[in-house]
């Protein structure tokens, strides 16, 4: 039924539908009067959307606060082909044209994060979402016009910077029946025609995934932000601007990971004087079944993510006349504390996998350009970069071995002891990275002719290394074949002498042609080159072959074309693109995967590998967007884009010995005579569908001094199989309602808003098999009965005032 209700939605379309390039290139909402053509920065100067030979799509501060997108993650429903994910509450994930990035995996990300120019993580970036400017997804593979190189794209976030001409701001709140509140607001005030002040700040709760915990006297996920940010303009002159910007921000968001399954008994009962017969224990339950709509964890104990962040940042540009000689540099200090449990699944029932994370790391960045300021005939930009990351990464956790799919209880009461031998475990992980890169590009402009290319030269250093330390009081009879005495390893090195220290020098860039057809219509076509460096895996098992220590570099080379126009006296928009890539050794990470050591003990358990693998892109593109009437826009867009390995030997579950992956049986098996399992893929990159939608709008009713509306934001997910997962992920229709009035002067509105009104509760993520726990003892493991998943929030209403001065 809401499948049929989903595409009555998307069929009403037309008069439902509007992308966000509809938005940003569209009429003023209330007068209907044709607004000034939207300017973005993706080709690092001030350019009209149409004429940018990229694909790009824009959200506008305006846009944001009047869909309510209050978590960041919200702006993949206004870009087809975006997924913004976050499973754990720590690790914030985009993926873009079917590629993905696990934060985990020590890589450069596939998406590079920009804010105000200078790049930074995206835990901290999607942390806080308030006082925007402009956000821009830039698709397609970025390697030169930016400091850092990726292959999916770019998303740069700019906030509001102050007025010099007069006080001006907003104040806003928003409140939703599941506890959610959202409370922001920016002011500008100017001292004078060459200093302005710009101060804002943001307080936000929310449930999160709305996950509750069984096992915790159903505790719920919740998270709080809280974050402000000051920014002083000087204009001392129309040929000198600079901007100086500070920003903190503190979340702390305690995050349970859902699961759903018929749960469990791991531990078995023994009967010794029957012969030494085991049967299920049923007193010691992983939890009770739970499906998708239930939004149940069961770990027992928590998963809390702190995340403390300064971040300085400075913006400078000097009109020299033939040309502007432009700086961008920042400073960032975060820390991030984390504490959880490794068991999930509660496939250990009674028993906490205690983990404690700490990352503190600093991070300086500084980019000085020079470019020319004609428009037509030759121009020509260099440019430097430069980087540094410092910091020491801390792991304490527990690293149990585990001898007997036991409870504690039995295990004491038949052999004396608890069935495993308790390990701590403590990792140190210093951090020192350097990037410098250099580049220089050339454009010449004649007319409705452009062509404009260039080339980055990059020198990354990285050095990386791992120690560890293990500790245990022992248990004698919990290993009554050879006793486990206590012990203490001083830490020691675990990457290989001749992985610690890396350098790689890229050269990457690209070339793209642009042409105006006529007035109303541009073609263009664009070559790209991307590269990302390849990581070394840290807390790596030991015994383990150097290919699951460190990756190879990743190399990437893109070619689109497209056109933007418009018709109907520029009140209909539209574009058309269409892309070919090839990744040469993509950099992924394959979680889960059951390993045998050749030299340690325990010799197996499972570990998240990273590894390559080649792969091949090719998609679609498009957009329609307009004005039917004076009070009523709509517009589409829509994404295809076959993501693929190209024969592939990558890392898998292989249980069976298929040869493709799975958890088929109770008994976890390396097939072959590797460190684990390898599988012939030509599968998705990512766990995306490969065709996605997106849509809004927003009807208006002038009545006098006030203007009702209806605003409507709709995407759609197909299914699709993943063989990484082995699962049919259902289709997706998310449908957000909006119903409200605004003041004819536009100072204050107030919004009614239902989001996923369909109250669809499909699964998002799912893992491959269920959550479980090795043990020492040949073909026995403790196996929790669930899968770990992510699952579309519920139906929730809110409502929303904002007022502008």
């Amino acid at each position: 039924m809401t499948k049929i209700l989903g595409f009555a939605a998307l069929m009403a379309g037309t008069a439902l539908v509007m992308p966000a390039q509809a938005w940003a290139q569209g009429a003023d909402q209330v007068s209907g009067e044709a607004s000034d053509e939207i300017i973005v920065t993706a080709t690092r100067e001030a350019r009209s959307l149409q004429s940018v030979p990229m694909s790009v799509n824009v959200a506008t501060g305006e846009q944001i606060q009047k869909l309510s997108l209050l978590d960041a993650k919200d702006i993949q429903q206004l870009s087809p082909g975006l997924e913004m994910t976050n499973s754990t509450g720590r690790n914030n994930t985009t993926t873009l044209r079917g590629v993905s990035f696990d934060p985990d995996q020590g890589t450069s990300p596939a998406v590079q994060i920009y804010f105000n120019e200078i790049p930074t993580d995206a835990q901290t970036a999607f942390t806080a979402i308030y006082d925007v400017q402009q956000v821009e997804v830039l698709r397609g593979p970025q390697g030169l016009l930016r400091g850092l190189s990726a292959p999916a794209g770019s998303i740069t976030i700019a906030t509001r910077r102050p007025n010099f001409d007069e006080i001006e701001g907003y104040a806003q709140a928003t409140a939703t029946d599941r506890a959610g509140y959202n409370v922001q607001g920016g002011v500008s005030l100017p001292f004078n025609d060459t200093l302005a002040l710009r101060v804002s700040g943001l307080v936000d709760g929310n449930r999160i995934n709305n996950v509750r915990n069984v096992n915790r006297d159903n505790d719920r996920s919740y998270g709080r932000t809280e974050s402000v940010r000051a920014t002083l303009g000087f204009k001392p002159s129309a040929d000198f601007t600079a901007y100086l910007t500070y920003q903190y921000l503190t979340a702390d968001n305690t995050q349970y990971q859902q699961v759903v399954g018929s749960g469990n008994t791991p531990y078995f009962q023994l009967l010794p004087l029957l012969g030494g017969f085991a049967v299920p224990n049923t007193s010691y339950e992983s939890g009770p079944a739970l499906k998708a709509s239930d939004y149940g964890a069961v770990a027992e104990g928590a998963f809390r993510s702190q995340n403390e962040t300064h971040i300085v940042n400075l913006a400078a540009d000097w009109d020299l006349g033939p040309a502007t000689l432009s700086f961008v540099g920042a400073h960032q200090y975060s820390l991030l504390k984390i504490a959880r449990d490794l068991d999930p699944g509660n496939a250990v029932p009674d028993y906490v996998a205690a983990s404690n994370v700490r990352i503190p790391y600093k991070v300086d960045t500084a980019e000085l350009r020079l470019s020319s300021n004609n428009k037509e005939g030759l121009g020509w930009g260099v440019g430097a970069f430069y980087t540094h990351q410092t910091g020491t990464t801390r792991v304490r956790q527990t690293s149990d071995a585990f001898f007997f799919p036991v409870s504690p209880a039995d295990s004491q009461a038949v052999l004396g002891a608890l069935p495993y031998l308790p390990i701590e475990a403590n990792i140190t992980v210093p951090v020192n990275t350097t990037t410098w890169s250099f580049n220089g590009n050339l454009r010449y402009r004649s007319g409705p002719l452009s062509i404009e290319g260039g080339l980055r030269y990059t020198i990354i250093k990285a050095n990386q290394t791992s120690q560890l330390s293990l500790s245990s009081p022992g248990n004698f009879l919990a290993c009554p074949n050879f006793g486990c005495a206590a012990f203490t390893v001083p830490a020691y090195e675990i990457i290989p002498a001749d992985l610690q220290h890396r350098t790689y020098k890229p050269l990457t860039g690209g070339v793209n042609l642009s042409y105006q057809v006529m007035p109303t219509l541009n073609v263009y076509a664009a070559y790209g080159h991307s590269y990302r460096a390849g990581s070394t895996g840290v807390g790596v098992p030991d015994g383990v072959s150097n290919d699951l220590i460190q990756t190879q570099p990743e190399k990437t080379d893109s070619f689109e074309a497209g056109l933007k126009g418009s018709f109907g006296n520029r009140r209909f928009n539209y574009t058309l693109s269409a892309y070919y890539q090839k990744l040469d050794n993509y950099l992924s990470r394959f979680t889960g995967i059951y390993y045998q050591s050749f030299v340690a003990a325990p010799p197996t358990g499972f570990y998240d590998f990273n590894y390559n693998g080649d792969a091949k892109i090719k998609g679609v593109e498009a957009s329609l967007d307009g004005r039917v009437t004076r009070n009523w826009d709509f517009g589409v867009s829509a994404a295809y884009t076959r993501a693929r390995y190209d024969n592939a030997l990558l890392p898998c579950n292989d249980y069976d010995g298929s040869g493709v992956p799975n958890q088929n049986g109770a008994t976890p098996t390396v097939t072959g005579t590797d460190n684990v399992s390898y599988c012939v893929s030509n599968d998705r990159l990512s766990d995306v569908p490969d065709f996605s939608l997106t849509a809004n709008t927003e009807i208006r009713v002038p009545m006098g001094a006030v203007t009702p509306f209806v605003r409507a934001l709709f995407t759609y997910r197909p299914g699709f199989y993943s063989q990484r997962v082995d699962y049919n992920y259902q289709d997706r229709e998310l449908l957000n309602l909006f119903v409200g009035f605004r003041t004819e002067d536009q100072r204050f509105e107030l919004t009614a808003f239902a989001k996923n009104l369909l109250n669809q509760q499909r699964i998002t993520s799912m893992s491959l098999g269920n959550a479980a726990y090795a043990t020492a003892t040949s073909n026995a493991q403790l196996d929790s009965g669930y899968r770990l998943v992510n699952v579309m929030n519920p139906r929730e209403f809110g409502l929303t005032g904002s007022f502008r001065f």
